[in-house]
C-alpha cells in the first residue's frame, strides 16, 4: 500500500542467557486489524485519551527485615515472617514471598525509576522460560510482564523474592510461542539489584529520544497483539510523551523527521487501540493529529471514516473514505467499507424522509392516491379566477369615479 507498513516487535523480560536484549517478547509481524489488510503495525501519541488506570498497588508495608539480634526485640512486638506470602492484589492471582530480605522499606524503588533485576521464570512443571542476570526497565511503565512490574514496586534493594502469577499478569490467553503455552501461570524468582532515577528527557540526544520512544511503541504493539488494548494505549501514550517533551539539545533535520515519523506511527496505532475500546472521540482526535502532519495518510483517513461511521455520521464519513480510496484505488478494504457506508446512508435518508412525512401530516407513498393528480400544483379553479378579475375591475372603476369628482 501507499503508506508504510507497521512491523511489530513486542516484549518479554529477556531471553535466557542474555542481558542485552530488550525486555519485550518479539512476536511475528501481525496486522493491527485482521479485517483490514492494509493496517499492518509499523516498526515504527500528547495525552489523547482518558485512559482507564492500570492495575496498581499502593506502597503498603512489605515483609519486614529480621533484626540480627532477636533478643533486642520488644517481647510484645510482632515481627512479620519473611516467608509469608503477600497477596499483592487481594485476588490470589498474584503473590509475592520474600526469600532474602533487602535493605529496608526506604530503599524501595519509585515509579519512573530505572531498575535492574536478576530474573528467572519457570512454568508450573519447572521448565525455565526466562533467565536474565541483569534485566533493566522503567518501573511503572509496563515495559515487562505486569506481574514483575507490580511486584518489584514492593521490593527492597538487595531483596530476593518469589512471585507466583496467574497467566493474566504474564502472557495471557495467547501465551508466547514456542515456550510459554496459552493461559500459563509463571513463577518468577527476582532479585532487585539496583534502582536509579530515569533519564532526563530534556538532555536526551536525538538518537536516544528516538530509541526510547520506539521501545515504548514496540511494547504497545506487543500489548495490542495480546488484545490488551488498555495497556497498549498506555505504552503509546508514554511514547508520545517522550517525543513531545521539551529538549535542551539540538536535533538534526533527519532526527526531527524520524521523531515525527515515530509520532505518526504511534498516533495511528493509538487510534486503532482506541477504536477497539469504542473510545470514538479519542480515536477521532488521534486521527486528526495524524492528518495535521500528513493530510494524505491513508490509515488515518480510513480510521477517521470508520469512527465517523460508528457515530452515525455517514455524510461526513463517505467523502473521507473516498479520499482514501482515491489515494489507493486498488484497496479492497476501503472499497468494502465505502460500499457499506453508502448503503447505510441511503437507508438513513429513507428513514428520515418517512419521519418528516409523518411529522408534517403528509400521506405516505402507500396511502390512497390524491385526486386530480394530473393537475399542476399551481393550477387555480376558474371560479376563483373569475371572482378575482371582477373585484379588480370594480376597484379600477371606483378609482376612476373618485378621480373625476376631485
Amino acid at each position: 500500500m501507499a503508506s508504510s507498513g507497521e512491523e511489530t516487535s513486542g516484549g518479554s523480560p529477556g531471553r535466557a542467557g542474555t542481558g542485552t536484549e530488550p525486555p519485550c517478547p518479539e512476536p511475528a509481524v501481525a496486522q493491527l486489524d485482521g479485517a483490514e489488510d492494509f493496517e499492518v503495525l509499523e516498526e515504527d501519541e500528547d495525552d489523547l485519551s482518558e485512559l482507564p488506570p492500570l492495575e496498581d498497588v499502593g506502597r503498603a508495608q512489605g515483609p519486614l527485615r529480621e533484626n540480627a539480634q532477636s533478643s533486642e526485640q520488644d517481647p510484645g512486638e510482632a515481627v512479620e515472617d519473611p516467608q509469608e506470602w503477600l497477596d499483592v492484589l487481594g485476588s490470589g492471582l498474584l503473590k509475592k514471598k520474600t526469600l532474602v530480605p533487602g535493605q529496608g522499606v526506604e530503599s524501595r524503588p519509585r515509579k519512573g525509576q530505572e531498575v535492574t533485576v536478576r530474573l528467572r521464570a519457570t512454568l508450573e512443571d519447572g521448565s525455565v522460560v526466562e533467565e536474565n542476570p541483569s534485566l533493566a526497565f522503567t518501573l511503572g511503565d509496563c515495559d515487562v510482564l505486569q506481574a514483575l512490574d507490580l511486584c518489584v514496586q514492593l521490593m527492597e534493594i538487595g531483596e530476593t523474592a518469589l512471585i507466583t502469577s496467574d497467566a493474566k499478569y504474564c502472557y495471557g490467553a495467547q501465551g508466547r510461542s514456542p515456550d510459554v503455552p496459552p493461559n500459563a501461570a509463571l513463577t518468577l524468582e527476582v532479585e532487585l539489584l539496583e534502582a536509579r532515577d530515569g533519564p532526563d528527557l530534556e538532555l536526551l540526544s536525538g538518537k536516544e529520544k528516538i530509541g526510547l520512544a520506539n521501545r515504548k511503541r514496540e511494547r504497545g504493539n506487543f500489548y495490542y497483539q495480546q488484545a490488551d488494548y488498555v495497556l497498549a494505549i498506555n505504552s503509546y501514550d508514554i511514547a508520545l510523551k517522550v517525543i513531545s517533551s521539551s529538549s535542551k539539545v539540538d536535533f538534526t533535520p533527519d532526527e526531527e523527521a524520524e521523531l515525527l515519523d515515530v509520532k505518526v506511527k504511534c498516533l495511528n496505532n493509538l487510534a486503532a487501540s482506541q477504536l477497539k475500546l469504542d473510545h470514538y472521540e479519542a480515536a477521532l482526535k488521534s486521527c486528526n493529529l495524524v492528518l495535521e502532519h500528513q493530510p494524505e495518510n491513508i490509515k488515518a483517513l480510513f480510521r477517521k471514516g470508520k469512527v465517523l461511521a460508528q457515530q452515525g455520521e455517514y455524510r461526513e464519513a463517505i467523502p473521507i473514505l473516498k479520499a482514501a480510496l482515491k489515494l489507493e484505488p486498488s484497496n479492497k478494504t476501503i472499497h468494502a467499507e465505502l460500499s457499506k457506508l453508502v448503503k447505510k446512508h441511503a437507508d438513513q435518508k429513507t428513514v428520515e424522509t418517512e419521519m418528516y412525512r409523518k411529522m408534517l401530516g403528509n400521506p405516505s407513498t402507500g396511502s390512497a392516491p390524491v385526486k386530480c393528480k394530473d393537475k399542476l400544483p399551481w393550477s387555480i379553479p376558474w371560479k376563483w379566477l373569475f371572482g378575482a378579475t371582477a373585484i379588480a375591475l370594480g376597484g379600477v372603476a371606483l378609482s376612476v369615479v373618485i378621480a373625476a369628482r376631485n
